[in-house]
């Protein structure tokens, strides 16, 4: 069972406009390079020129922030679920 990957409306014309796909990898860098491979632009989109993820970009891993756990070094295992969260700011009350 590959690993799933929930994917933000914003970034679905990189998926063909797929709102899960899947990946095989060991961490989650492995992950941002597989589905790099599958759609290309995609890891553009989540990383900065110096491979960090993007400020705004948050990724879960079964629901726990990776920032919190080993960032992109953390380990994937099949089965597991990642989702893709664009962070949102602005407004006013």
């Amino acid at each position: 069972m590959p690993i799933s990957i929930r994917i933000p409306t914003p970034l679905r014309k990189l998926t063909q406009e797929k709102d899960t796909v899947h990946a095989s990898a060991t961490t989650v860098q492995g992950v941002i390079n597989d589905l790099n491979r599958q759609y290309p632009g995609l890891q553009d989109r989540l990383c900065d020129e110096k491979g960090d993820l993007r400020k705004f970009v948050n990724i879960y891993l079964n629901d726990e922030d990776i920032r919190f756990a080993q960032g992109k070094d953390t380990p994937v295992k099949d089965g597991d679920e990642i989702s893709i969260i664009p962070a949102i700011a602005g407004g006013a009350l």
